[in-house]
């Protein structure tokens, strides 16, 4: 059974046991499958009623064609609220943060088995849906990014508690250069958990349809950890170690000390034929405001539940909207494409703490934040 709004196709398939997989692909193929709000809300509200159907086993999320799953979410109508009403917050913009880390949030607290099949692009907000699905598949195609330095933004939905949660000072590197990953390099730093290759998407499939799936989540959980270890055994054992891995020491030491410390240390390498060459380029011409609350996203260790985290970065969020260098980059990369920002601030040193402050101060109080009622889930 199928049913679709053409930007996101439902449909379920039948299995042997009688139960239902729901499936949920992003149609959007001609933008990379980037998600806009109505793609979000639809997204939302199909898991909410799959949630509550007991004939769905587990859901799987994939997107349209052959080059991504989600390049993101679609920032063009923040853009343009940002640009009509300069410095102040926009509906347009809370609106979205807010829909999209609820959807987020919901695929991490989500009982039954989440499956993403992340081949292609991943970034972004692309990202946000992977991370908290229980299942998560790379193949040799996937390339994994965060690349908000590059628009004004940082890496949000869940950024601050996944990237804080990698090996050494990987999460800061990710974030302030835009690396971009592959398979491999996605399941060293648990962004990934299985590896497939493409082409054994299908036969994967065939094989979920025929698993005797049943009313106890824990036992489909585990049925489903079963056949993606039994469907990825060899492609995993031939996958060789990613540059992440092999480099962390000298990822960990480039990255210690202070931002200042940091961008004087990149400034100085000497990278012509390096793997580091287009990491340490995107990260020297990225927004200097972006550098910083990437800096600062990275001091907030691990003590922030998920909750909190979307509450921080939904204020954050709106705030480089409104205040920071977002308009500018979103300007320049998707609506000009001159791929030439005039960001506010030459350089890190420049950006006054002042306003680093004013942006990571939340719009709302506590008990009037958009997020406020976000539960947590039961341990």
């Amino acid at each position: 059974m199928t049913h679709s709004s053409n930007s996101v196709v439902f449909q379920t398939l039948g299995t042997a046991s009688g139960k239902l997989i729901g499936v949920m692909t992003l149609n959007m193929e001609q933008a990379l499958n980037s998600i806009n709000l109505e793609m979000v809300q639809l997204m939302f509200a199909q898991l909410t009623r799959w949630q509550d159907d007991d004939a769905i086993a587990m859901v799987m999320l994939d997107g349209a064609g052959e080059k991504a799953f989600c390049a993101g979410g679609d920032v063009r109508a923040i853009y343009h609220a940002s640009v009509a009403t300069p410095g102040e917050l926009t509906e347009q913009a809370t609106e979205f943060f807010e829909q999209e880390y609820r959807l987020d949030y919901l695929i991490d607290t989500y009982v039954k088995p989440i499956l993403v099949w992340g081949t292609g692009i991943v970034m972004g907000g692309g990202l946000g849906l992977m991370m908290g699905a229980s299942h998560r598949v790379v193949t040799e195609r996937s390339r994994i990014a965060m690349p908000e330095v590059t628009i004004g933004l940082y890496p949000d939905v869940g950024g601050s508690y996944f990237l804080n949660r990698m090996p050494g000072k990987l999460g800061l590197f990710l974030g302030l250069t835009a690396y971009n990953m592959n398979a491999a390099d996605a399941k060293y730093v648990g962004i990934a958990n299985y590896y497939i290759q493409d082409d054994d998407k299908q036969p994967l499939l065939d094989s979920l349809a025929c698993l005797n799936w049943g009313d106890d989540t824990e036992v489909n959980h585990s049925l489903l950890s079963d056949e993606l270890n039994r469907t990825g055994a060899k492609a995993s054992a031939g996958l060789a170690k990613g540059l992440l891995e092999t480099h962390k020491d000298n990822i960990d030491v480039l990255m210690s000390g202070s931002l200042n410390e940091i961008m004087a240390r990149v400034s100085e390498l000497k990278l012509k034929e390096s793997w580091l060459a287009r990491p340490i380029k995107t990260m020297l011409s990225g927004s200097p405001i972006s550098l910083q609350l990437i800096y600062r996203q990275a001091q907030l260790g691990i003590d922030l539940s998920l909750a909190e985290v979307f509450r921080f970065e939904l204020g954050l969020s709106v705030n480089c909207c409104a205040l920071g260098d977002f308009a500018e980059g979103v300007r320049a990369l998707l609506i000009d494409k001159d791929r030439n920002p005039q960001w506010k601030f030459n350089q890190v040193a420049d950006v006054p703490t002042s306003l680093i402050e004013q942006m990571l101060s939340s719009p709302w109080s506590l008990a009037s934040h958009p997020l406020a009622q976000l539960e947590e889930p039961l341990l």
